[in-house]
């Protein structure tokens, strides 16, 4: 099951990747390298990172998803444009407490500390979609004011956390849980993290 919904945050990622390349009015190949880009960049980062094999050369399944995911949103854009914006904002952020959670898992399995296990989770659930925002020239998620990865953090905290007194699968759903969560609070009523204060020497260097 799990597997299954590994392939499923594979093509949300990669129709992520698509919906912003098509407001660049790019042609079709150029359309489905973004997506596959969006989909399995942050875990080959991450593999690259941690020095193992990358996980989409030794099971092609992921690539083959990403791009078959790509190619029906390009021909079916005009039917995925009419679905809820929040609605795929949701399952957005079904994939990325997926991956978070996978790659801490990963991590830990090579001796990697808690920390660096946690790190991993967020660079393999935010690589892909900085990736997309780069290429197709939007301000990235992480750059913003937007509930993205603060959710991530939270939940890998709490998840390499548990693992000391939980059962592994129910440590993986709560972790999860607390992902999307926070993640599904913050789009439906649009919380933001709190602007930094300005702080008083520049506010004196602007009296001066």
């Amino acid at each position: 099951m799990e597997y299954v919904l590994a392939q499923v945050g594979v093509a949300v990622f990669a129709i992520s990747g698509v919906l912003s390349a098509t407001r660049q009015r790019l042609d079709i190949f150029s359309i489905v390298v973004v997506g596959l880009l969006t989909a399995i960049g942050g875990g080959t980062l991450r593999d690259v990172i941690l020095d193992v094999p990358v996980f989409w050369l030794e099971d092609l399944t992921a690539f083959w998803v990403a791009i078959a995911a790509s190619a029906a949103t390009f021909g079916g854009i005009r039917f995925i444009l009419k679905l809820p914006r929040r609605l795929l904002s949701y399952l957005d952020a079904m994939g990325v407490a997926l991956f978070a959670v996978q790659a801490i898992d990963k991590t830990l399995a090579f001796g990697h500390p808690a920390a660096v296990a946690v790190v991993m989770g967020l660079i393999t659930s935010i690589a892909g979609g900085i990736i997309r925002d780069v290429v197709t020239h939007r301000p990235t998620l992480l750059l913003s004011r937007e509930l993205y990865a603060t959710p991530i953090v939270l939940g890998g905290m709490f998840y390499v956390g548990l693992l000391h007194v939980l059962p592994s699968p129910l440590c993986r759903l709560i972790a999860m849980g607390i992902i999307f969560g926070i993640r599904a609070i913050a789009i439906r009523w649009q919380l933001f993290l709190p602007l930094r204060l300005t702080l008083k020497i520049d506010s004196d260097r602007e009296q001066g």
